[in-house]
């Protein structure tokens, strides 16, 4: 779901084998959380950043949602500092890691949070499913969009958005499945 759109593989390394076998060790491995991601993200190094961050939080995620949480730029994008997090945590948690696979445990140690306030707040039908949190950080973070760009673009633009449960189905790459 990472890219939104179909594309071809990038030309040259890494290549589908290495990202085959990367993903294999991303999946499968005993190493801890973040030595995988480290290695993941290293290994390709040859993509852009915010891709292989995207496609190692997704492939975890979507493999086994009750282990390994979403991580997309739309959620924390640690080089710009924006995302749907910062705005449902406000200065509770530094989301920057001094590698991917930190930030990764940073992002999760912050899912668990708002899982948890929400709990707390009697929010408990998007806590008690694995895709719930998912869904509402979208939302979050369509509200945000919507707000930023309502203020700064012109309404041509803004007519560009869609509405909010379609955004949300684009931010989590299900816009174009069945039901």
């Amino acid at each position: 779901f990472a890219p939104g759109r179909p594309a071809p593989p990038p030309p040259g390394p890494p290549g589908p084998p290495l990202l085959r076998a990367e993903l294999t060790h991303l999946l499968h491995s005993s190493e801890s959380i973040v030595a995988r991601v480290d290695r993941f993200d290293v290994a390709l190094s040859a993509v852009e950043p915010a891709l292989r961050t995207d496609i190692a939080g997704e492939a975890l995620h979507f493999y086994d949602p009750l282990r390994h949480w979403l991580w997309t730029r739309w959620m924390w994008d640690p080089e710009l500092g924006t995302g749907a997090l910062p705005l449902v945590t406000m200065q509770e948690f530094e989301l920057r890691g001094r590698t991917a696979g930190q930030t990764y445990l940073k992002v999760g140690e912050a899912i668990a949070f708002v899982n948890e306030t929400g709990r707390a707040v009697g929010f408990t039908r998007y806590g008690s499913e694995g895709f719930g949190i998912d869904v509402y950080l979208a939302c979050v973070y369509g509200v945000y969009l919507y707000t930023i760009t309502r203020m700064r673009m012109t309404q041509e633009f803004n007519k560009v958005i869609p509405p909010l449960p379609e955004l949300a189905r684009r931010l989590l790459g299900t816009h174009r499945m069945e039901v």
